[in-house]
């Protein structure tokens, strides 16, 4: 099987895809934005092809590089796993005849307002939402459902760009950043309160063929805007807990309702007074990173088994669920270049032992601000046989380490 896959070197962990698409079988083509030679050997020694563009999300050019290749030979799959090259490959897709997942699916997977009124059609349970492009559409909904609510881009990934509007004195200036007062468009939705977690899968032809569920502490809204927390994200291995059977109906309602085939999916939830309420999805596997949780946690390999799905149709392997699994991340004290770490010594002596992977960037080592994300300073990932235990264990390191920067 002929295989096109977006962008396999940028960032780091595309080439873990790639790897498994070779594993299983596939002459993987690559179609990239840098040079040939920026790939390193292993990369290039997967791929059976590459073709350079000026960037994968700019459809013509795409789409000519896939046209390309087809006149050299028949194609049978085009994937992309980041959620900024959904749409175009979706596009490119449709106009040369691949299958794979829709125009139609990966819309509904990337625009929030329009995936919240698909979902409320199939019944599944969503936040009050709507579409703004000025601010009288945001009052018009503040009438409607209250404060507090949310903003945030119609197609954005994680918290970026998201605001909570407590009352009416912080609406002005939210609009205002947004951009609505520029005839921006952004979503608004109503605030649900709750505990939040996501939902992954790989799907074959629609059905679930592997499924896993991790919790953030806290919700990704605070720890995103919060220095001083340590926050985590932990997958279960109590998947078969009755607790869990409402999220995972919810979950193959939305795969059915948004017209998912073969596809890895991403899917954010919370359950909190208002019951179970689904928040979003993407049509690709989670990002930082979270494969590799899984595969921690699982003695086994996601990115094989999403390979297989897309060249074989089925699952290779069962997830053994013997560890819960999870990472924690660690902030620097401040802006600036880190200058060194406390409490590495004694969580090595109590728990290094559960400690999967770690990075801790050297001294000197510029940091990132916290609106960058769970990886983008120092961060460890931890997992152990009992769920409980391992929530202790990473409370013990973010109480533990600190990363001192000035």
């Amino acid at each position: 099987m002929n295989v096109i896959f977006i962008e396999p070197s940028f960032p780091n962990n595309q080439r873990e895809f790639v790897r498994a698409l070779h594993a299983v079988g596939a002459n993987v083509i690559g179609i990239g934005e840098r040079p040939v030679e920026y790939l390193d050997d292993e990369v290039k020694g997967w791929l059976g092809h590459y073709e350079q563009v000026r960037s994968v999300v700019h459809e013509p050019s795409l789409l000519a590089a896939v046209r390309k290749i087809q006149g050299m030979a028949w194609v049978d799959r085009l994937e992309a796993t980041v959620e900024a090259h959904i749409m175009p490959a979706a596009k490119v897709r449709e106009a040369t005849g691949i299958p794979g997942t829709s125009v139609k699916t990966a819309y509904l997977c990337r625009d929030k307002p329009a995936m919240k009124q698909a979902l409320r059609e199939a019944g599944v349970p969503c936040a009050l939402s709507t579409r703004a492009t000025a601010p009288e559409h945001v009052s018009e909904f503040v009438a409607k459902a209250g404060f507090p609510i949310i903003l945030k881009p119609t197609a954005g990934a994680g918290a970026s760009g998201t605001y909570k509007v407590n009352n009416a004195k912080e609406l002005g200036p939210v609009m205002h950043a947004c951009g609505l007062d520029q005839g921006h468009e952004v979503a608004v939705e109503e605030f649900i309160e709750g505990h939040e977690g996501f939902l992954d899968t790989v799907c074959i032809n629609g059905e679930v063929a592997h499924e896993f569920i991790t919790h953030y502490y806290p919700n990704v809204l605070v720890a995103m805007r919060e220095r001083w927390i340590s926050p985590q994200m932990v997958c279960t291995n109590r998947m078969d807990a009755e607790g869990y059977d409402d999220v995972k109906r919810m979950a193959r309602k939305v795969i059915s309702a948004l017209g998912i085939g073969t596809s890895a999916t991403h899917m954010e939830w919370f359950y909190g007074p208002k019951g179970l309420k689904f928040s979003e999805i993407g049509c690709r596997p989670p990002g930082v990173g979270h494969w590799d949780v899984y595969n921690a946690g699982n003695e086994f390999d996601i990115y094989v088994e999403w390979a297989s799905a897309l060249v074989h149709g089925r699952p290779m392997q069962s997830p053994s669920r013997r560890y819960a699994c999870g990472m924690i991340a660690l902030r620097p004290s401040c802006d600036g270049h880190i200058t060194g770490y406390e409490g590495i010594d004694e969580v090595n002596q109590r728990v290094g032992d559960c400690i999967v992977r770690a990075k801790l960037p050297e001294p000197g080592t510029p940091t990132q601000p916290v609106e960058a994300g769970y990886m983008a300073n120092a961060w460890m990932r931890v997992r152990h046989p009992d769920y409980d235990t391992l929530r202790e264990i990473l409370d013990f390191i973010g109480q533990t380490v600190k990363v001192h920067a000035r």
